[in-house]
């Protein structure tokens, strides 16, 4: 059997390129949005698409901002998974980077509207806690502010999560591993 490609049964091309179709981001477009699946693998590429988007915006990998800003994302995305996860929900990420206020932006939002942290001034460890219970804690030290709303749409919450770019004026809350 032969393929004609003059045939509909051949391979085709478009006779107008469309915009819709996968292109690579724009690079003065620095919103990055999507959902995920409410797992520890939908944490880790929420982290890795984070991780390199913020290489395709100019924060390579290996600087201060790069490596903050994705343990910031890997902390929240990991909350929403183990603590605001609801069977067949997933979580959602947006990640935004103002040139202009030299401030990253981070919000994860669950549909779990039960579990609410605690607010950014009552969170401090729990005696006790070895492995787990510190991640708003590294929040805490990584971002300038941080804080959660409930959502205005349906049931859960969003976390958000302000890193300021050092550099810029504001000044940004840095992480020393010897603070805890």
């Amino acid at each position: 059997m032969t393929t004609k490609p003059d045939t509909p049964t051949g391979a085709a091309q478009l006779a107008t390129p469309t915009t819709n179709l996968i292109s690579a981001p724009d690079p003065a477009d620095h919103t990055f949005a999507m959902r995920f699946t409410s797992t520890p693998r939908g944490a880790r590429l929420a982290r890795r698409l984070v991780a390199v988007r913020l290489d395709a915006w100019g924060m390579p990998y290996g600087t201060e901002p790069h490596e903050a800003i994705v343990l910031i994302v890997a902390e929240l995305a990991a909350n929403a998974v183990r603590h605001g996860h609801v069977p067949g929900r997933d979580f959602h990420l947006r990640l935004c980077h103002e040139e202009r206020s030299g401030a990253a932006r981070v919000e994860v939002t669950d549909t779990r509207g039960e579990r609410m942290p605690p607010r950014p001034a009552v969170a401090h460890p729990v005696p006790g806690v070895t492995e787990s219970g510190r991640g708003l804690l590294l929040v805490a030290h990584l971002a300038a502010r941080w804080d959660w709303h409930l959502r205005p749409d349906g049931p859960g919450k969003t976390v958000w999560a302000e890193y300021v770019l050092p550099g810029t004026g504001t000044g940004a809350a840095r992480f020393v591993p010897g603070d805890l």
